[in-house]
């Protein structure tokens, strides 16, 4: 199941009645996009969802270069596979694609003309290139003082790294989160290990995306628009603050521990007869609830297991006595046993079986836009629901340079100059 192509937000969502489509919490607002790849552009798109209407701005011919990291491709409506990279489409809807020349001084001064109706401008170039082309937020404050303007790089505008230029990979490995993920180094298979999503980059797209936000209301009290610079290693320094906290405090530095957690137990991977599943008994009342559940309510008020400091200590004990019980019977009966009993559990789901889910299908988690190739892209949906102001999917991520034209007619450009700029290379149009 997946939401329609037409509505204009995921059935289940309200604010907006009949032939009434929603207008989102930022409706009215202009985003300049100078972004690529992923961590801004995520950011850009969550925006867009709310409302926005979002200019992205990409070199012609090429453009962003997350267009080309396929396969897998969107597939035409010959059953061909376009140039639409799967990639790209997961972070760039609610946008109109604009091909500029940026290197150009008649590229430079068309998006000083967008920079004047903006209300906000993200870019992630390396530290320094755009003051090169007079498109920081110095030069852009000065023509629209009310301008929200936010940097994402590697590394932040100031300190010894700052120029250097970075990916999610790689960051995962500075900050440290790959210390922690992955199993232990005494078992099979133990090392340091990736995490399975660019995690780095989607973290520093929130901490933009709720940055924006709180300019925009600082703006709507002060009138003023303000810099904002977000980096991704400090992004990923931030949201491993609970192993440094637990490193600062207890002076321990963390490691690796694979499936089981650092701080409670039981809450972790199980065996059941037919494969493996989770339980995540994460408080005394659970504990006991587990217990009576396994037919054991003696566990309870056994030493070993008396509260979580002592379940912790006795932590490979607890799991192999819960795992000679688990491995009798399926995870279905486990799950309906622990369901009834309080205790939170669920199975490891692949992608496929995750969006077959029942309550995925009722939260209609599946998009469908129509594409400008022909077919409906397939995307995943907002997980933000608001009852008044309900967020909103009016475009399909764009083809490169498909709405320059449109943009600059609406920015006034006249039609003979946007002809000479089609003509010396300056701009690109689908």
């Amino acid at each position: 199941m997946s939401a329609s192509a037409t509505p204009q937000s995921p059935a289940g969502s309200s604010g907006a009645g009949a032939g009434n489509p929603p207008r989102g919490p930022l409706h009215g607002i202009r985003i300049l996009d100078l972004s690529r790849v992923l961590a801004a552009p995520w950011c850009v798109q969550n925006l867009g969802d709310l409302g926005a209407d979002v200019v992205k701005v990409e070199r012609p011919g090429p453009g962003d270069e997350s267009r080309h990291w396929g396969p897998p491709w969107l597939t035409g409506p010959d059953g061909q596979p376009t140039k639409e990279s799967a990639y790209f489409l997961s972070a760039n809807r609610n946008k109109r694609s604009v091909a500029i020349d940026l290197a150009s001084a008649d590229g430079q001064a068309l998006v000083r003309k967008l920079a004047e109706t903006a209300d906000i401008c993200i870019e992630n170039f390396k530290v320094g290139d755009l003051a090169r082309y007079g498109l920081d937020y110095a030069s852009l404050s000065k023509i629209n003082p009310r301008l929200i303007y936010c940097s994402v790089t590697g590394f932040g505008q100031t300190g010894p790294w700052a120029t250097r230029p970075g990916y999610d990979y790689l960051f995962q490995g500075m900050g440290g989160l790959m210390s922690v993920t992955g199993e232990r180094d005494d078992r099979p298979g133990g090392g340091p290990q990736r995490f399975g999503l660019p995690i780095v980059d989607l973290f520093t797209g929130m901490y933009a995306t709720i940055s924006i936000l709180a300019a925009l209301q600082h703006r709507n009290v002060t009138g003023e628009g303000q810099y904002i610079d977000i980096s991704l290693f400090s992004t990923v320094i931030a949201m491993s603050s609970g192993h440094l906290s637990n490193y600062m405090i207890g002076g321990k530095i963390p490691g690796r521990t694979g499936n089981d957690s650092p701080n409670i137990t039981p809450y972790g991977v199980y065996p059941a007869s037919d494969g493996q599943f989770i339980v995540a008994s994460a408080n005394a009342g659970q504990f006991s609830a587990l217990c009576k559940a396994l037919g054991h309510p003696e566990w309870i008020d056994d030493p070993r297991f008396k509260d979580n400091g002592a379940r912790m200590a006795h932590q490979g004990e607890l799991h192999a006595m819960f795992s000679e019980i688990l491995c009798q019977q399926t995870r279905a009966h486990w799950e309906e046993v622990f369901t009834k009993a309080g205790v939170p559990c669920g199975p490891i789901n692949n992608y496929q079986q995750a969006m077959a889910h029942p309550q995925a299908q009722h939260l209609h988690v599946k998009l469908e836009l129509p594409h400008a190739t022909g077919v409906n892209a397939p995307g995943v949906a907002n997980p933000m629901k608001f009852s008044k102001s309900p967020v909103s999917y009016r475009r399909a991520p764009p083809m490169i340079g498909q709405h320059t034209l449109e943009v600059l007619r609406e920015s006034g450009v006249a039609e003979d100059e946007i002809q000479r700029l089609l003509k010396a290379g300056t701009i690109g149009a689908r």
